[in-house]
């Protein structure tokens, strides 16, 4: 299979496949430079190249459909935006503009699973394409052009405990780590921070929709009043000596509480800050729980927004009815039917040219007549011309028309007209030797039938004197 291609300066190629003029495509291989969100994550600027493949020409009622094919074109990557040990999702949103014929936007969309754990900045795997389609309803031509992706990322629903000694907890002074801590007391990892200093203070931040504060309930321990994000909480101050109702507990050592929860945070980064009251008192810190939700919609701030890295390229796609499609009011294609391989179409170096992605017959002088193994004489019908002209680089550098011969002829390969006999109705045409020598020979059968008449006579009289006399 054959296949041209058309480069643009610095921009983009297009592949179109010599096919049947019915199945022809364009691709067009478009690079991207992506910002913000998981880019920001990851290499700060993540290089993209991607193929789009659009068909050139359809008939009415054929989908339009728009696939996109994704990789990196370098070593950058998007990167996981925050510890998540139950991994993510990456997804990908196109857009393409349509225009002529009728107005709209296709957004292909695909998405990947990313493998957990992730920790912030793992790299991550992009989906291999994206795709959607338009429904034709109607003959016209449309021009197809492709425009910004988006990159985003969705975190699963999870809850993640954090212990007292991850080494994102900030702990102020007068803290003691207390570790190897009896089994029975439910410590989570059998470890736990304390201090009896007011005012000491541990700090987290985290990312999710919530988050818990676990301890031990004990007699001995103290109020603890805690902030999200610089606010206090909701209830601002717990007493891990206290019952529901007020009352004093009678437990020592009793781990693996949630003393305190709140739900209902903005997805996103908070920071929850746990204090200690009163002097003497235990203040204690054994884990955070982080709660996060089932996402309705990817978090705006993990968005990487995709620009093409130059002018934007459109292919044109020829909608016909029955098998013929129409012939682009902007697109001017020619190519040498002597076969040399010389097309003489070139594009505009301006930047208000118009795209080609048009499938348009041949005048049908170009076509030459062929003489068949038989020594008759076949006429070939009209070729198909496929052109793809890039438009929205100032300096394209070159334009290739295919021309697809018709793989079957719609005309009779031999033209037969018959003279004479039952076929047409009419007179064989004879030479006037022919009539003479009938005539003649019409004469003569004509003389020879009177002569032997005369014969017949005169033997049959002889025969009746015969008779007469022997009687």
């Amino acid at each position: 299979m054959a296949a041209s291609v058309l480069g643009l300066a610095g921009a983009a190629a297009i592949v179109v496949p010599s096919m049947s003029a019915g199945a022809s495509t364009a691709e067009l291989v478009v690079d991207y430079a992506c910002t913000g969100g998981v880019a920001g994550t990851g290499s700060g600027v993540v290089n993209l190249r991607t193929k789009v493949t659009i068909p050139t020409t359809l008939n009415v009622g054929d989908p339009l459909n728009i696939g996109w094919d994704l990789n990196y074109k370098d070593v950058t990557r998007f990167g996981a935006p925050a510890l998540l040990p139950n991994g993510g999702k990456i997804e990908v949103t196109g857009n393409v503009q349509l225009s002529g014929a009728w107005e709209g936007v296709l957004k292909p969309m695909g998405n990947v699973d990313q493998e957990a754990p992730l920790v912030k900045g793992t790299p991550l795997k992009l989906p291999e394409g994206i795709s959607d389609f338009a429904h034709t309803d109607r003959v016209g031509v449309v021009k197809v052009t492709p425009r910004k992706l988006f990159v985003d990322f969705r975190p699963p629903a999870s809850e993640i405990m954090v212990n007292d000694d991850d080494l994102g907890i900030t702990y102020s002074a007068d803290w003691d780590d207390l570790n190897d801590q009896l089994s029975q007391n439910n410590d989570y990892h059998l470890d736990l921070h304390r201090t009896t200093k007011a005012g000491a203070w541990a700090s987290y931040t985290f990312t999710g929709t919530g988050v818990e504060y676990v301890a031990q309930k004990d007699q001995r321990a103290g109020p603890v009043d805690i902030f999200i994000d610089g606010v206090a909480g909701t209830p601002p101050r717990i007493d891990p000596s206290k019952n529901d109702d007020g009352t004093q507990v009678n437990d020592a050592n009793k781990g693996g509480q949630t003393l305190w929860r709140f739900r209902g945070l903005p997805y996103g980064q908070h920071t929850i800050t746990v204090t200690n009251v009163e002097d003497g008192k235990w203040g204690q810190l054994d884990a955070f729980r982080v709660i996060t939700r089932e996402l309705v919609n990817p978090p705006k701030e993990y968005r990487a927004e995709c620009n093409l890295v130059s002018a934007p390229v459109s292919v044109n796609v020829n909608i016909g009815e029955g098998g013929t499609a129409p012939t682009s009011p902007d697109s001017s294609p020619s190519a040498d039917p002597s076969g040399s391989g010389d097309p003489s179409t070139s594009p505009s170096t301006s930047s208000s040219a118009t795209p080609s992605g048009s499938t348009t017959p041949t005048s049908g002088n170009s076509s030459s007549p062929t003489t068949t193994g038989n020594g008759s004489t076949s006429t070939p019908t009209d070729s198909k011309l496929t052109s793809v002209v890039v438009l929205g680089s100032p300096t394209p550098t070159a334009t290739t028309t295919i021309t697809l011969p018709a793989t079957t002829p719609t005309a009779a390969q031999v033209k037969v007209t018959p003279k004479g006999g039952a076929q047409t109705g009419e007179a064989p045409e004879a030479s006037r030797a022919s009539a003479a020598l009938l005539i003649g020979s019409g004469g003569a059968m004509m003389i020879g039938g009177a002569f032997s008449g005369i014969v017949l006579l005169r033997r049959r009289a002889a025969h009746a004197n015969d008779r007469s006399r022997t009687v």
